[in-house]
């Protein structure tokens, strides 16, 4: 198995977001990868420039970043030939690294929009090396950068970044440092092609945590409405818990609530709606054991946002 570390470039339309292409809203126009082995080590690199087909000038925040203009992109491979020596270079025996979770959203984004998404079957199990490096730190919240992560563990930089390869390159460096990071229960899933239909949906069990992911449906009400959607099952003795502290909401995409197994103490159940470029809505929910500390937190968020509904009712009145 390789560990394929890789890292995208994209542009945006030049002209604002109001004249953007429906369906691709960042079109990719350079990737570069590193290939590790198991152990870590070297195997090798991949690079291509794409030349842009739908924006064909560089936006000026792209070029203040990437420091490259449309000349520098002519000779470059169209997009569907670009993905394809890239997907053929990385092997069928793969697990993708990357640094937060919006590269592998904005691949695969681009490959539907020239109808080549089927390429890359997903949802896609990968590693997010920047969510690994918060676990590293004792950060869950925050999300630092890679040169943040670079100067923390004391990585020289000798190249520029914000260019592919070199991001791809020092962000596994990174990883190699986090080798007890990289275990199954800190997998991400990334879920731009999230389940359809009810016989799709997906739980993953990590000891401690579970993880659900939903069908999609026409509205957030509807999802609450789904039968056992608001059930919270113990992730080790898979039996059915009471909640101490009721699902609310708080915001409009996230629910939160504690229950209790009368084996395994105390949990936190999550729940996030994600919308799909379609304008649906699914369900990511997540039960995973917690502490008095924890619950505590999560008990005065639900008393702070009460005293708030309370004054916004009584301003109106």
């Amino acid at each position: 198995m390789h560990y394929i570390v890789f890292d995208l470039e994209w542009n945006q339309c030049p002209e604002g977001k109001e004249k953007e292409e429906k369906g691709l809203p960042f079109e990719i126009v350079e990737i570069g990868a590193v290939k590790l082995d198991e152990n870590f080590r070297l195997v090798d690199t991949f690079h291509t420039m794409v030349k842009p087909q739908v924006y064909r000038w560089i936006h000026e925040k792209t070029r203040e970043v990437i420091h490259l203009d449309y000349k520098n992109l002519l000779n470059g491979l169209l997009f569907p030939r670009a993905v394809t020596g890239f997907l053929k270079w990385c092997g069928e025996d793969r697990r993708f690294c990357t640094w937060g979770d919006l590269d592998l959203l904005e691949l695969q984004r681009n490959m539907k929009y020239y109808n080549i998404l089927g390429l890359l079957p997903g949802p896609v199990i990968y590693y997010d090396v920047q969510k690994l490096f918060g676990i590293y730190c004792g950060e869950k919240e925050p999300r630092r950068s890679l040169q943040y992560a670079m100067e923390t563990m004391g990585i020289e930089c000798k190249m520029t970044l914000h260019r592919a390869l070199v991001d791809a390159w020092y962000t596994g460096e990174v990883m190699k440092r986090l080798k007890n990071q990289m275990v199954p229960e800190n997998s991400s899933i990334d879920v731009y092609q999230n389940p359809k239909r009810k016989p799709e949906e997906i739980t993953v069990s990590y000891g401690n945590k579970v993880k659900f992911i939903s069908r999609e449906f026409a509205s957030k009400e509807r999802a609450l409405r789904e039968k056992g959607m608001l059930n919270v099952i113990c992730p080790i003795c898979q039996k059915p818990v009471k909640k101490k502290i009721r699902w609310f909401a708080v915001n409009a995409r996230r629910y939160v609530c504690v229950s209790s197994c009368p084996r395994h103490g105390l949990m936190k159940g999550k729940i996030r709606f994600k919308s799909t470029d379609e304008k649906k809505y699914y369900v990511i929910k997540t039960i995973e054991l917690t502490d008095k500390k924890e619950a505590k937190r999560i008990q005065e968020k639900q008393e702070v946002l009460r005293l708030k509904r309370k004054k916004r009712k009584e301003a109106k009145k």
